[in-house]
């Protein structure tokens, strides 16, 4: 394909990646889990971000010539995002398989930089698609729509997917970056095994992408149960606490004595003699709103180690109206005050950030920007700190 120097940027969608997420299905992988996510009354999202990620790119490159395929693989994320663009045929199916995506991928091979909206399973589509093309594949940046976005080839927002794919057709450079993948049966019953599958070729701006996910297994468990006594030596009786996922908030239900999940969101209410009852556990993201709803309540979440997310990544349950409902426009608390979000993490893990901010990408890009200021992190036992948290679609290119 030829640009006339403006460059030629690809894009393929995934448009069931992230399905399964605030239905709390813990991913999207498999028609049965797409059939179940849309029983429940899970919206696709994937093309909206894909959306916003084209519209960022041709804000800032109005030269660019966008080439996709038809349908909600691509075509539709352009009309959505309202800039031109051209289809390519790619023998897609209406099926949107993993198929589908690796002929995609195959199809738009010419292009400089490929954009693919979508999670680590996409990202598997996408290597097994580029090792088939060989030394042909161009480089490739994906734009985050899954329930887990574990790669490290992901920038960190749909908006910052655009900015560096703009600055990419000026600055050509390209690094390595990894693929990674947990097994969804397994995650789904609490095991979190990721597994290294290969590398991307990717633009080179790494503090702009999300990179790979460190885990939590340096943390001495004493650092754990000492963050989990003092969330609970910090219960307000009455107040509703919404424990998000992760090995640290899980150890506060432990802490509590309560039967609360790994990876689910779970919703206690502090007693007024001590301690708290399990309300509802492995909520939906409707389930959580009317728990919510008109209460108050107080979000409990985890740091993701290595990459600083803190909303919008595995926690889709945690939904821009449930975050509007329960911190009533600010981070002050809903209905009934104080702090109405608290994050949990050790002192390794915010070392790990180097100074980075935490990061917020819930879907809506103003509410992101309220977020952004200071939120209490608890660190241990007695222990907390003030710490920065900006909207992941600004804090590079705001």
């Amino acid at each position: 394909m030829t640009s006339g120097g403006n460059g030629v940027i690809g894009l393929v969608v995934n448009p069931v990646a992230g399905l399964g997420g605030s239905v709390g299905l813990k991913g999207s992988d498999g028609a049965d889990v797409q059939r179940a996510a849309l029983a429940k009354g899970a919206e696709p999202k994937a093309g909206r971000r894909a959306a916003q990620a084209v519209a960022t790119l041709l804000a800032r490159r109005p030269g660019v010539r966008l080439v996709t395929v038809a349908g909600a693989m691509g075509e539709d994320s352009a009309r959505a995002a309202a800039v031109p663009y051209e289809l390519v045929p790619s023998g897609v199916q209406d099926a949107t398989t993993a198929a589908d995506t690796r002929a995609a991928v195959a199809a738009l091979a010419d292009v400089d930089l490929l954009l693919f909206a979508g999670g680590d399973g996409t990202a598997r589509d996408v290597l097994d698609a580029a090792r088939e093309l060989g030394g042909q594949a161009p480089p490739v940046l994906g734009i985050p729509a899954g329930v887990k976005v574990y790669s490290g080839c992901f920038a960190l927002s749909p908006a910052t997917a655009g900015f560096v794919a703009a600055d990419f057709l000026t600055r050509p450079e390209t690094a390595e970056a990894e693929v990674v993948d947990l097994d969804e049966e397994r995650y789904r019953r609490g095991l979190v095994s990721p597994r290294l599958y290969g590398s991307l070729r990717v633009p080179a701006g790494r503090a702009a992408l999300s990179g790979r996910k460190a885990g939590s297994s340096d943390a001495a468990p004493a650092t754990v149960e000492g963050i989990a006594r003092e969330v609970a030596a910090r219960l307000r009786p009455g107040a509703r606490y919404v424990l998000g996922p992760g090995a640290t908030t899980a150890a506060v239900g432990r802490e509590l004595g309560l039967a609360t999940t790994l990876l689910g969101v779970d919703v206690v209410e502090a007693r007024a003699g001590g301690g708290a009852g399990l309300v509802a556990a492995d909520v939906t993201e409707g389930e959580l709103f009317e728990l919510v709803r008109g209460r108050e309540a107080v979000i409990v979440l985890s740091v993701i180690g290595g990459q600083g997310f803190v909303l919008g990544r595995g926690n889709q349950q945690v939904s821009p109206r449930v975050l509007d409902e329960v911190l009533g426009g600010g981070q002050g608390g809903g209905p009934g005050g104080g702090d109405g979000l608290v994050v949990l993490a050790t002192q390794q893990k915010l070392a790990g950030l180097g100074g980075r901010p935490l990061l917020a990408d819930s879907g809506d890009q103003e509410l992101d920007r309220k977020l952004a200021a200071h939120v209490r992190v608890i660190t241990g036992y007695r222990e907390s700190t003030i710490y920065r948290i900006c909207a992941a679609s600004e804090e590079f290119y705001g």
